[in-house]
């Protein structure tokens, strides 16, 4: 028996390259879950499809020199299985995806790919709190500048904010606990985003619970500290901001102030004009995987 190899075919023969590029196109603006509902598909088959396009995508861009880039990870599979995706965050497009894990060895693995010369050229690594990460970008991009990223940093106050909310719900008994029930999402969103129902259930939880009202608010407004154009007027808006948790008792949040405290530098990079790039391809390019 002679086979033939076609081609036109994608790596799973069920599909055509046609087929995946148009899959891979759809989840650059869609999530993985939408387009499998979309196509009728399953959620595996799509990601793998996904997985092929950006491969493709990184082919055809060749060994870039990028000046800023962006580091995450993508979960490929259900558990803990990862793999980083670095992005030109200039051009605003992938440029590597690979390594087995989100250790300092696979992070290594991008710079040796890019090779020295390249790597010096790198001015600025946006990325999140993670010791693997800076250890490795440390090694190579002894110039660089790095520039923690915002959507992370507004993830872990977030998860600040629903240990509140469960410490409230797990203290309180009967009648005063109806208003938690229910309301993760609600706490977890910015008030413009929520519906007419979701804003109502919104004043009557934070009316009938003082510590919830606090938190709330204070998650609410610390995404001001991006805003500053200068790292001093950065810097007082924090330690006001700090200020504002003592006799709070709200230790999740005060275990966050910490952390910010301990990145500062890499949080008030940002104040730079030089360092206003755009943090949201970062989020959306793994996000969208999700």
């Amino acid at each position: 028996m002679k086979q033939e190899s076609l081609e036109w075919l994608a790596d799973n023969p069920v599909y055509t390259k046609r087929f995946s590029f148009w899959v891979g196109r759809r989840v650059r603006v869609s999530t993985i879950r939408d387009v499998a509902r979309e196509t009728n598909l399953d959620w595996k088959t799509i990601k793998a499809l996904e997985k092929q396009y950006m491969e493709a995508q990184l082919r055809r861009a060749g060994t870039p020199g990028p000046q800023i880039i962006g580091i995450d990870e993508i979960s490929v599979r259900k558990g803990h299985t990862y793999r980083i995706i670095v992005s030109d965050l200039v051009r605003q497009r992938p440029i590597w995806f690979g390594g087995t894990d989100r250790s300092e060895a696979s992070m290594n693995l991008f710079f040796e790919w890019l090779g020295g010369k390249r790597s010096c050229k790198i001015r600025l690594v946006v990325m999140d709190m993670w010791k693997p990460f800076r250890n490795a970008c440390a090694s190579h991009v002894h110039g660089a500048a790095v520039l923690y990223d915002k959507f992370h940093a507004l993830r872990h106050l977030g998860e600040a904010m629903d240990k509140v909310r469960r410490s409230e719900y797990a203290r309180l008994k009967g009648e005063d606990r109806k208003f938690i029930k229910g309301q993760r999402y609600t706490l977890l969103s910015h008030r413009e985003n929520l519906s007419m129902d979701g804003k109502k259930a919104l004043r009557t939880l934070l009316k009938a619970n003082k510590r919830l009202q606090t938190a709330y608010l204070l998650k609410e407004s610390f995404g001001q500290l991006w805003e500053y154009r200068s790292e001093a007027w950065a810097r007082k808006f924090f330690d006001n901001w700090c200020a504002s948790l003592k006799g709070q008792k709200l230790e999740p949040f005060e275990k966050f102030a910490k952390m910010i405290d301990r990145h500062w530098e890499g949080i008030a990079a940002y104040c730079l004009p030089e360092n206003k790039v755009s943090l949201g391809f970062v989020k959306a390019s793994t996000t969208r995987s999700g």
